[in-house]
């Protein structure tokens, strides 16, 4: 079976139909949710549990490679079973597992659930881009990929306020419970709107069972390893170099696979068309911009002043609130023929540039007014480069290939967004070190620079005496917090220089590869390339 026999023709877009994407949509963010709140909460969970640090990570890492091995073969099975009836189920084993996974009475079976929920949850994503692509008419394709990308941009930061609700006012069960009352109307709404398409069930003949296992297995474990590198202590450990070797080996043969399978999971001639392939590169580098929102000033507050998530959450809501206003208005600007998508990127590329500089500037002293400025801007950039990006990649997919455009879209991004958290934390704790040795070695020699030779003026600032002995064992400690402090404030200086970096790069990938694309719903596009 080829690609144009799998993917039946587009129904009239009615209201009926809408209500079906809101309902994909409502699943779509209620999972994004999901795994980021517990993740920001996993310290309560663990308590709530019972569990040692070392399983607890294990919650996390098997949660988002089995959410990330969802999203590679979702689509394929998505149009198998018909979108309707997979959306369903995907939904329905959601939300039971949400139900089920506090009752748990121990680790290895809360691990063993949390992986179920991780497949059932990565397959939600992609189901919206691919009803996004197939249904909508060009008048609203672009507004159903702006809600593509509220995943990105609106679902993570409203997650630190959702955490904080739960554990400090209600329970840490009700992260897992919450999504109850989300999903049932989703799939109201889903059951409800969507059409039911044929099933496909022809197509396990052709099925690309090997590139499953391949694709599958190396994914899990390239993001097994990524997560648990840093307890691993990376390339010192046998265990971390053997998942890693193992991944590079089955990814190769996976993508070998499928340039030569007639069913493949990944259309990768796809990538011969520049505007898809940078999208899917542009989508990596601002995944790791868009962490840096939430990721950076919660490191601030959380380590410099002592908050608690509650703190330092509105901060994040500054970014996540504003996409539902922001945007469908970059939608409707990029409806206008005369508007370039790629004058857009560059646009929010400056401000995140600008954002980013005004981080650098970071100091101990900043208190929460100092953020506002940044978040503002980073709420207005992200979505103004997010949703031009997806536009170029997808004006160059037939309706036929949208679901191998789900596929490999969905999975860059999940991938993309779990290597970004584990980018930033080791950079941040990298760049912490080097900076600790640097202070340290800076106060060794040069003593007289924190001694006093009068004892009543010593202080944390100034803890030792003429003599080089100790004031006492308070100004001492309090000397080391400010040292500790200092170190995390320059390593996330450098974080923000970082940022920078990568919004360089990204303008020059805008620069080079993309080409001039016009809107769905005009008449006069021009013809996709090959």
């Amino acid at each position: 079976m080829n690609a144009q026999r799998s993917t039946q023709p587009s129904p009239p877009f009615t209201w009926r139909l809408a209500m079906g994407f809101v309902g994909v949509l409502i699943a779509a963010l209620t999972s994004g949710l999901n795994g980021r709140v517990i993740d920001i909460a996993l310290a309560d969970v663990r308590a709530g549990i019972g569990v040692t640090y070392d399983q607890a990570i294990w919650f996390t890492s098997a949660y988002q490679a089995a959410e990330v091995v969802a999203m590679m073969i979702a689509p394929w099975f998505a149009v198998t079973f018909s979108l309707r009836k997979f959306a369903l189920a995907c939904a329905g084993g959601f939300m039971v597992c949400g139900i089920l996974l506090p009752l748990l009475p121990n680790a290895p079976l809360f691990i063993l659930l949390r992986t179920i929920q991780g497949l059932f949850s990565g397959a939600l994503p992609p189901l919206l881009m691919t009803v996004a692509l197939r249904f909508l008419p060009p008048s609203l394709k672009l507004y159903g990929l702006g809600a593509y990308a509220l995943t990105a941009t609106f679902g993570p930061n409203v997650a630190p306020s959702l955490a904080a609700f739960w554990t400090d006012d209600v329970s840490w069960m009700f992260m897992f419970w919450q999504v109850v009352p989300a999903i049932l109307i989703s799939m109201l709404f889903i059951g409800w709107g969507l059409p039911q398409d044929p099933i496909h069930l022809d197509r396990f003949k052709q099925i690309d069972l090997f590139g499953m296992l391949t694709g599958c297995s190396g994914m899990a474990f390239l993001i097994i390893a990524i997560t648990q590198g840093g307890r691993l202590d990376w390339f010192e450990s046998p265990l971390f170099n053997g998942l890693l070797s193992t991944a590079i080996v089955c990814l190769v043969i996976f993508l070998i696979n499928e340039w030569f399978h007639p069913l493949p999971l990944f259309k990768l001639q796809m990538l011969e068309r520049s505007n898809f392939s940078y999208g899917l590169m542009a989508l990596a580098v601002v995944l790791v911009m868009a962490l840096a929102g939430s990721a950076l000033p919660s490191n601030f507050f959380g380590k410099v002043e002592g908050f608690r998530t509650a703190q330092f959450a509105p901060l994040a809501l500054t970014i996540g609130l504003p996409q539902l206003i922001i945007t469908p208005l970059v939608a409707a600007l990029l409806s206008l023929r005369w508007v370039d998508c790629r004058w857009l990127i560059a646009f929010g590329i400056a401000l995140m540039i600008f954002a980013s500089l005004m981080g650098m500037q970071i100091t101990s002293d900043w208190a929460r007014q100092n953020f506002w400025a940044i978040q503002v801007l980073q709420a207005i950039g992200l979505p103004s480069i997010i949703l031009p990006l997806l536009m170029s990649a997808t004006s160059v997919v037939a309706p036929p290939e949208g679901h191998y455009a789900s596929a490999m879209f969905n999975t860059v991004r999940g991938f993309s967004s779990i290597a970004a958290g584990v980018l930033v934390e080791w950079f941040i704790n990298h760049r912490e070190q080097f900076h600790s040795n640097v202070l340290v070695n800076n106060v060794a020699n040069r003593p007289w620079l924190i001694s006093t030779p009068i004892s009543e003026q010593a202080s944390s600032n100034i803890p030792l005496l003429h003599d080089g002995s100790i004031s006492n064992t308070e100004n001492i400690a309090g000397f080391i917090t400010l040292l500790k402090h200092q170190a995390i404030v320059l390593s996330l200086g450098d974080s923000y220089l970082l940022m920078t970096g990568f919004a360089v790069l990204l303008l020059l990938l805008t620069v080079w590869l993309p080409k001039r694309v016009w809107p769905p719903q005009t008449r006069f596009q021009p013809a996709m390339t090959k």
